[in-house]
């Protein structure tokens, strides 16, 4: 199962818990593979609900075991200090292709029985700054900038805004981490699962309107790989961490 859906569902199942507050950030371990073919339960455990700050952790359970827990916390609109690191000067999204192209234009590199897979449409719309054919051989810096947005327009909640973003946050990480080593996701030597995913919610956006994804990955030893990104929307600025088992 795609780790963003357990990642968004969890959020929506928090947030139904939460009365007035926005959630500022979230921490998730994903414990075991889960199976789409099953419902998921998703446990809320009302932490604390203080005078500012809410904190609620949420468990996702599939046949009786836990493969998902996410610790997140939740705050009243107040004032404060305000800075952000400037966004990168990168060309407009209207200017560069569109994922789905770009993806019929690499389907001959794949094996044939993914090719259908590799190019069928998507909730989310993703568009590299600087593509890379990752299923080309060769090499590339473990460093990456897309555009991403949803493909229809949302409602004006802030709430599913951050849910939908929670998803599409997961997109694109993996490939990041492996542009080093000539990898790619069908690669049949390699296991790969996220282990972990963090976010930080600075400041409001909308998930329907072009986010800048920027992503690198500082470090791989052993069978872990660290991806750290940063989204840009106007002035929001959501620092995201995630590992990786590579």
């Amino acid at each position: 199962m795609f780790g963003g859906q357990v990642l968004g569902q969890a959020l929506v199942a928090a947030l139904k818990t939460i009365d007035g507050r926005a959630c500022h950030s979230l921490h998730a371990y994903f414990l075991r593979a889960g199976d789409p073919k099953t419902p998921i339960l998703y446990e809320v455990e009302r932490s604390r609900d203080g005078a500012s700050f809410s904190a609620r952790r949420v468990a996702a359970i599939q046949h009786g075991e836990q493969i998902f827990t996410m610790s997140a916390s939740f705050q009243a609109e107040e004032d404060g200090l305000e800075h952000q690191t400037p966004m990168p000067d990168v060309p407009a999204p209207e200017s560069l292709k569109s994922e789905h192209e770009w993806r019929i234009e690499i389907a001959s590199d794949l094996p044939e029985a993914m090719r259908a897979w590799f190019a069928r449409p998507r909730p989310i719309e993703i568009r590299p700054v600087e593509p890379a054919n990752r299923f080309a051989a060769g090499s590339h810096p473990p460093y990456q900038i897309v555009w991403f947005r949803a493909v229809a327009p949302l409602p004006a909640s802030e709430a599913l805004h951050k849910c939908v973003l929670a998803y599409a946050s997961d997109m694109t990480l993996l490939d990041t981490s492996l542009l080093p080593y000539g990898y790619n996701l069908f690669s049949s030597n390699l296991q790969l699962a996220s282990l972990d995913h963090a976010m930080w919610f600075h400041r409001p956006f909308r998930a329907d309107e072009w986010l800048l994804y920027v992503q690198d990955s500082p470090s791989a030893s052993g069978d872990a790989v660290s991806t750290e990104a940063r989204c840009f929307a106007a002035m929001a600025c959501l620092p995201l961490r995630s590992r990786r088992k590579g």
